[in-house]
């Protein structure tokens, strides 16, 4: 099996992203890929409440291309911060009062406008060809702790191909409804979250489903009542078929971290190496 690598959301966090991805020995100090065969996964929330979206996205670009040329393999999932921005994009032209408040949305939830400036044609094509959904060996790879993938599809297929249609069109009710699924956090994690998990998991195939969208703290804070010492790493839950991978690494200063993943579970966890600033 090849080393499977597994990172959440970043949301602009560039230094401590490469600073993560150095440790692991994923890449070396001039951003090049040194993972070999290696597959490594993003899963989703690039951008927003950091001021290095761009950056982030042009480093998984290029990781893309030369994890391919050695073998490996980079996959990118979608989050809602992608969403969010490609609505306050996509619409702006036929929307310039932002009277569907799109812009306004994604500016509330932490948009910068700095990624706007710096985004060019190629990141924005980029974006909005990012999957849903990705399974890889026995993991099912989703950005959101939500069932809200099984409304929209009955294989990861069927839903990767009805969110590109949804972004390739301009229908801005159908846009408003798939941001505010988003909203449906905690699905595995509430009372039958491992009958939800097992839902999920028949549904798209895999052994363990890992997600992002939810900060782990929060997790431990509001549902499983652990540690709060255990934010500092990924948490297993719902009797160990799920594994929540936000570190909320641009919240706090102290937080971040990526994880290699293996058929049992979580085999590795690299942490941010310092306390210094997120980005």
């Amino acid at each position: 099996m090849k080393e499977l690598w597994v990172v959440g959301d970043i949301h602009g966090a560039y230094s401590k992203l490469r600073a993560m991805l150095l440790r692991a020995g994923l890449i070396d100090f001039d951003g090049g890929w040194t993972a070999g065969d290696a597959h490594l996964v993003f899963l989703g929330d690039y951008m927003d409440r950091g001021p290095k979206g761009v950056e982030v996205i042009r480093l998984i670009r290029s990781l893309e291309v030369q994890a391919r040329e050695h073998g490996g393999e980079v996959t990118a999932l979608l989050g809602n911060h992608e969403v969010m921005f490609l609505a306050a994009i996509l619409f702006r032209r036929s929307d310039p009062a932002d009277e569907l408040g799109f812009r306004e949305y994604w500016q509330s939830n932490g948009g910068q406008d700095r990624d706007l400036t710096l985004l060019d044609p190629g990141d924005l094509a980029w974006l909005e060809a990012r999957p849903a959904m990705a399974l890889v060996d026995s993991w099912l790879m989703v950005h959101a702790d939500s069932t809200m993938y099984l409304r929209l599809g009955t294989t990861s297929e069927a839903v990767n191909g009805h969110i590109r249609n949804l972004l390739l069109g301009r229908d801005a009710d159908a846009w408003g409804s798939f941001l505010n699924s988003f909203a449906d956090r905690f699905a595995f994690a509430l009372g039958g979250g491992e009958k939800t998990a097992r839902r999920m998991l028949k549904a798209f195939g895999g052994q363990h489903l890992v997600h992002g969208h939810t900060p782990v703290y929060v997790l431990l804070d509001e549902y499983l009542h652990g540690p709060t010492l255990g934010a500092g790493a990924p948490i297993p839950y719902a009797e160990r078929l799920c594994v929540a991978m936000d570190s909320g690494m641009a919240y706090r200063d102290e937080a971040g971290f990526i994880a290699r993943l293996d058929d049992g579970g979580i085999a590795e966890v690299i942490s941010n190496p310092g306390s210094g600033p997120a980005y």
